[in-house]
């Protein structure tokens, strides 16, 4: 048994050590057993691949008695890093050398302190005395380099070295790609609507790229993801709306209020002020994490019911009865008209005969011609089919991806080619959809994604032109935008920096935070979208670069990370592909459709709810009691406090949903402010 950092008692079901005292033997022996497939050898034992087994004489000393050498090796396996690391060898050899270095390691830890003061394992939170001074100016950042500067090389090593290391970046990296490129585009276009085509598809792009590369490559934790969110394209409106309401320049506007984020965000890095996320608590960071699950959910089912309002339920699909009457006046009055010129030129008979056929064509051709002027709107608006096909896009995105993403719970194939699958439900659903939108259903014209090919790049913003009384105001948005970009960027490293991660380099809050700044502070000048670290997409990078392990208990499965390949590769090689893609606009890129696209957003969204304590606290108000799963809280906490404390939770996550999902933009920039009181609140 282990005990887990969440408080309580967690089974390691992973092996078992078996002991046994014989009274003919003269010496002690231990052997090992690596089992091909987990097996199922008790209730607390269900998953067992590593079978130990110790023998020792009945007559022993207590040092090398049964017990205490089956703890020893007991110590050894409850590392669940080192346990991977055994399970994955290909000799006996190797196997036996591993036990030894291990040992020999803890030895060494055990033995004296200069071991446990040089461990990596320090947070942001914790005082590191080599470089503490009287100065506390840039104190933090000094601690974040020299935590993680010792594993620099190693970040790009560990792409490429260990079991299963090629395959497992490989998928991370075309995750990273599609999960960044498609919301690109879609806020590229939101930027572009909202700003009359000062900032779009193109500039947003380049900002991802660069800001991927450049946090990849010096950012204190790699594994952290940047993107442009919706918060940030919001902000972008109201600077576009203060600058037309009050005549300023806009991209001279947007860059001074871009400067003046980056210099808060570099005070915040140099004076250390992500200690204040101590009193962030796991609560806070649930209910940031559940919020952020709404928008991506908000803006995919938004974009739907604009498909429909456009598309199926319009005036062109509906024709009035007073269409109806016109229609049949106008007939009556061609073929009238027609008898009575006829009658009065032709003699009876053959009038008569050329009336019948007359009345026919004219009445045939009145009516094209009338159903023609009629409905020719509804030939351009009542598109019922784009409404239905955007309908099955978006959700067949979102079936292929999760059921590619929980392919490893069924019993089909084997498990290597499940896990593969999982790896890379993303890009196999988004271009399966995309497939099948495009060229299955390519008689059915879907609004296509909205490219400006002249949009002008590297032009430096005119900040000169800006009064004095419009520099103070851009500094009041700035701070604004500071807390945003601090909050977002502190609790996603937050999420990533878990210790249910298992991650060993150490964070690096302050040099993140840091970094972030001078970066947006590059891409001010030019006038391009800023970018910051983004939920769910950071947590969800480091799960795709993680080995999984699967535990049952009572008959609920839970997935343990065991081991995470904390490298800068993924990053950056995705960020290159991304900028890569600018030279495939309009094409390929325009191939998939903006449903897959939302359809995206609804997989991400969803996938974000696994792990999140305060969605699986709210499922058990519908979950009869009998069934709840056997976590740590249930265990030792009444259940009536655990649905209070669930309920004060949503009713934080509702007053920011008030204020993030208000349809007006003033009120949504107190969102930042109310992020920050969710600290003192818990």
């Amino acid at each position: 048994m282990a005990s887990v950092d969440m408080g309580g008692v967690d089974y390691d079901q992973a092996w078992i050590c078996v002991m046994a005292e014989l009274p003919g033997l003269k010496e002690r022996h231990v052997a090992f057993a690596r089992l091909h497939h987990p097996s199922n050898l008790g209730p607390t034992c269900q998953e067992v691949q590593l079978v130990i087994l110790v023998v020792t004489p009945s007559k022993e000393k207590a040092t090398k008695s049964t017990l205490e050498t089956g703890r020893t090796f007991s110590t050894l396996f409850t590392d669940l890093a080192f346990r991977h690391q055994l399970l994955s060898t290909t000799s006996k050899e190797a196997f036996r050398q591993m036990l030894r270095e291990k040992a020999a390691q803890m030895a060494r830890d055990h033995g004296g302190t200069d071991a446990r003061k040089n461990s990596t394992h320090l947070t942001v939170f914790d005082e590191d005395h080599s470089t503490k001074s009287r100065c506390i100016v840039g104190r933090s950042l000094l601690g974040d380099l020299k935590r993680r500067l010792p594993h620099y090389w190693s970040d790009y090593k560990d792409g490429f070295i260990g079991p299963k290391t090629g395959h497992k970046v490989t998928a991370a990296i075309f995750f990273l790609y599609f999960a960044c490129v498609l919301p690109n585009l879609a806020f590229g276009m939101l930027n572009s609507d909202n700003t009359e085509g000062a900032i779009g598809v193109k500039k947003i792009l380049f900002s991802q790229m660069f800001g991927g590369i450049a946090f990849a490559l010096f950012g204190g934790q790699p594994l952290i993801v940047l993107l442009t969110t919706a918060p940030l394209a919001l902000y972008t409106k109201i600077i576009f709306s203060i600058s037309e309401d009050f005549g300023l320049d806009f991209r001279a506007f947007f860059a001074c209020v871009g400067l003046w984020n980056a210099g808060f965000l570099v005070l915040y890095s140099l004076f250390g002020v992500s200690r204040l996320m101590k009193w962030s608590s796991r609560s806070t960071e649930e209910i940031f994490s559940l919020f952020i699950t709404f928008a991506f959910s908000a803006d995919a089912i938004k974009d739907c019911l604009k498909d429909f309002k456009t598309n199926y339920h319009t005036d062109a699909c509906h024709p009035s009865s007073e269409n109806a009457t016109l229609f049949n006046a106008t007939n009556s009055s061609s073929s009238n008209s027609a008898s009575t010129v006829l009658s009065t030129t032709l003699p009876s008979n053959v009038a008569y005969g050329i009336l019948n056929n007359l009345d026919n064509a004219s009445i045939l051709n009145t009516s094209a011609q009338t159903t023609t002027a009629t409905n020719l709107g509804a030939i351009e608006e009542c598109m019922r089919e784009n409404s239905i096909l955007f309908l099955l896009l978006m959700l067949g995105t979102v079936w292929v991806g999760l059921t590619l993403f929980n392919f490893t719970k069924t019993p089909y194939l084997t498990a290597g080619k499940r896990e593969i699958l999982a790896d890379y439900a993303l890009p196999i659903s988004v271009l399966f959809v995309s497939f099948f939108g495009s060229y299955i259903f390519r008689d059915v014209k879907l609004k296509p994604f909205q490219y400006d090919p002249n949009e002008a790049m590297f032009e430096v913003a005119p900040m000169t032109s800006l009064s004095a009384g419009a520099v103070i105001a851009a500094a009041g948005l700035g701070f604004s935008l500071s807390l945003l970009f601090f909050m977002d960027q502190n609790i996603s490293s937050a999420l990533v920096n878990t210790p249910n991660n298992k991650l060993q380099k150490g964070a690096a809050y302050h040099w993140d935070l840091f970094t972030v700044a001078i970066i947006n502070g590059f891409l001010s000048i030019f006038a391009f979208p800023w970018v910051h670290a983004a939920l769910p997409h950071s947590p969800l990078h480091v799960r795709a670069l993680a080995d999984l392990e699967e535990r049952v208990e009572q008959g609920h499965v839970q997935q343990i990370v065991v081991h995470v390949r904390e490298t800068r590769i993924s990053g950056i090689v995705s960020h290159v592909m991304i900028g890569l893609s600018m030279f495939l606009l309009p094409r390929p890129l325009t191939y998939i459709p903006r449903p897959v696209l939302d359809g995206l957003f609804l997989y991400v969204a969803i996938t974000a709810l696994y792990g999140n304590q305060l969605f699986d606290r709210v499922l058990l108000l519908f979950t009869e009691q009998a069934a709840y799963p056997p976590n740590h809280y249930i265990r030792r906490v009444p259940q009536r406090k655990i649905h209070a404390f669930t309920a004060l939770q949503l009713v934080q996550l509702l007053v920011l949903c008030v204020f993030g999902f208000s349809p007006y933009p003033y009120m949504k920039m107190v969102f930042p402010v109310l992020l920050m009181f969710l600290m003192p609140i818990r």
